[in-house]
């Protein structure tokens, strides 16, 4: 079984670059992020002659979250089993306030069994800055989260949570943690709401099948130049019980996909294959990251003697 994570960043302006990633990488089961779209919006035809089972949560214009699955969808579960949020659509929200902003007011969680296993779509929010009311409400959501484990599942059961957690596990998942804006995904509280979900019983899937992988991030800002140089994180993530780990046999970014045109989604899929590898595809890293480290080799200081 292959699953993946994308935060696609509106589902209606990447319509057709998901359905060729579909086409490309034959998932049986994708989780998507910042699908922008109202569930009275979600494309359920598209997905539907592709084969797949579309199950959407949405607000509107912001947010929303979604799963696609060919191997059925069943006992869902959404925003933690809190109840309804706010629909965004007529962007009423637009210009949130930071005292008026509340992370479980957004559709940022749905779940569904899929082939047996439990599959979590997340999308944590962005704290924009440290210390700040949002970045605040980011710590309660995963917070949240971690309840959710402790009151509806078990490490011993097949579970798996994907999608943009908007942090980075360790130094290793950012091009230069010192840099990065605002100190938003490398602060050492959003770390420790990782580090407990490890500590609840989650395996981090890409890092199971390639634990040294310096340079190799998720997503990297529109600003120019960033994706060409590499400057990115590793923000979205795979996080596994021991029972799906044991079945991981093989992992991987698809850099590829980040690329336009047209203008791409600023994440890339992560994908985990489960029991034997799928479709075999370029994720294009090889060449790149050779690429990269040429381009940005220091130079030679000129004698000037």
């Amino acid at each position: 079984m292959r699953i993946a994570t994308w935060n696609v960043n509106s589902l209606k302006a990447r319509s057709d670059a998901v359905e060729r990633w579909l086409e490309r990488a034959q998932p049986d089961v994708l989780l998507m992020q910042e699908t922008k779209l109202a569930d009275s919006e979600a494309p359920e035809l598209p997905f539907r002659m592709a084969g797949y089972e579309l199950v959407h949560h949405g607000e509107g214009r912001w947010n929303g979250v979604a799963i696609a699955s060919k191997v059925g969808a069943t006992d869902v579960v959404t925003n933690f089993g809190d109840g309804p949020v706010r629909d965004s659509s007529a962007g009423a929200s637009v210009a949130l306030g930071e005292d008026d902003f509340d992370p479980f007011d957004e559709a940022r969680m749905v779940s569904a069994v899929c082939g047996g296993i439990r599959v979590v779509s997340l999308y944590a929010p962005n704290g924009r800055v440290v210390g700040s009311p949002f970045y605040a409400g980011k710590l309660k959501w995963f917070e949240r989260l971690r309840r959710w484990l402790d009151e509806s599942a078990s490490p011993d059961e097949p579970l798996i949570l994907g999608g943009d957690l908007n942090a980075t596990p360790t130094d290793d998942d950012v091009w230069d943690a010192v840099r990065a804006h605002g100190g938003t995904h490398v602060s050492a509280p959003e770390r420790a709401a990782l580090a407990s979900l490890r500590d609840w019983g989650m395996v981090d899937a890409y890092r199971t099948f390639v634990p040294d992988a310096p340079g190799r991030f998720s997503w990297w800002d529109y600003r120019a130049g960033m994706f060409h140089r590499n400057e990115g994180m590793r923000i979205d993530l795979l996080y596994v019980t021991k029972p799906i780990a044991g079945r991981i046999v093989w992992s991987e970014i698809d850099r590829q996909a980040r690329k336009g045109p047209p203008i791409p989604s600023d994440h890339a899929p992560v994908v985990v294959d489960l029991d034997e590898t799928g479709l075999a595809f370029e994720a294009g890293w090889e060449g790149a990251l050779s690429r990269i480290k040429a381009r940005t080799r220091p130079r030679p200081v000129k004698n000037r003697a």
